[in-house]
């Protein structure tokens, strides 16, 4: 895994990268002043509840005489820290990593290898909050995200999460409406210098499959220079030519003209090397390779009545 500072990339072992665009902290700040504000409008509905409750019974005098008024304001702050701590603890369980707030920002809360977080993050990270939030408004979470590159305040890092954009739900339609762009298997100018002089006959169908596969995933992987000069070096190898001299563009030309040799008609071809006769045309799949099989052997004669 590779991580920048506003970037997170993810790779997968299936050589599969995907990225997450890390949040900051004005996106932070604004999902935390949505979630603070409707806390504060929950607790005074709920506080108000309980007053109103307290009264119809005519007991609130007597609670506030009384030993029992220790109760009451544990009560109260006992009702605060869940507000608190419990808000996000539910939300974050229940919306696999949003509060009200990160879902109107559209941010969310994932693990630092791209899962989702559990209950146990949501816990942990939530549980240090109180930390953050000390001495008022977040002044220690502030400055652990200021310091860390990845905006994460003491309760990210205590649970090993980070908050990112949310990328939305990817579905197979929205795959299937999204289609690949196609790679460019065209040959740039002047790589057909790079094929002087190569015995190109040499090459089979399964080395030209490999040059149209390599150009057709190999930008996509992360691994894509390690690809290349193996593809390259597979290459060179069969035609007798291991060069080891050659710069990544130059290779990453070389298979884009060998390629572009190929898809070439077979009268348009250059002619690479004066010593070797033409090479046959590739065998396509919808035609049949008849090269590998054993010469028709000449019809008996016919018997003699």
């Amino acid at each position: 895994m590779t991580a920048y500072d506003e970037r997170l990339n993810i790779d997968t072992p299936e050589n599969v990268t995907f990225g997450y665009e890390v949040a900051g902290i004005g996106s932070r700040f604004l999902a935390t002043v949505f979630d603070t504000l409707l806390i504060i409008f929950l607790q005074m509905l709920v506080y108000t509840t309980l007053l109103l409750i307290l009264t119809s019974v005519n007991t609130i005098s007597t609670l506030f005489a009384s030993a029992s008024e220790a109760w009451l304001f544990g009560l109260l702050g006992l009702l605060a820290f869940a507000f608190f701590w419990g808000y996000y603890v539910f939300f974050e369980i229940l919306w696999n990593g949003q509060s009200p707030g990160k879902r109107l920002i559209r941010l969310r809360v994932i693990r630092q290898d791209g899962t989702p977080a559990g209950v146990s993050e949501a816990i942990i990270r939530n549980l240090i909050r109180l930390i953050d939030f000390l001495p008022a408004t977040y002044g220690v979470g502030v400055i652990t995200m200021f310091i860390d590159r990845q905006s994460r305040r003491l309760g990210d890092l205590a649970a090993g999460t980070l908050v990112v954009y949310d990328q939305g739900e990817v579905t197979l339609d929205s795959l299937q409406a999204a289609p690949r762009p196609e790679p460019t298997l065209s040959a740039p100018a002047g790589s057909e210098s790079l094929l002087t002089g190569l015995p190109l006959e040499k090459l089979t169908p399964q080395d030209y499959r490999l040059a149209r596969e390599y150009l057709r995933r190999g930008a996509s992987m992360t691994n894509r220079d390690d690809l290349l000069r193996q593809v390259s070096q597979a290459l060179l190898t069969r035609l007798g030519t291991p060069a080891t001299n050659l710069t990544l563009d130059q290779r990453q030309d070389l298979i884009q003209a060998i390629v572009a040799y190929q898809d070439q008609p077979l009268p348009t071809r250059p002619d690479t090397t004066a010593s070797s006769p033409p090479r046959p045309d590739t065998p396509r799949p919808d035609t049949p390779d008849n090269s590998y099989l054993p010469p028709d052997e000449p019809s008996p004669p016919a018997a003699s009545r």
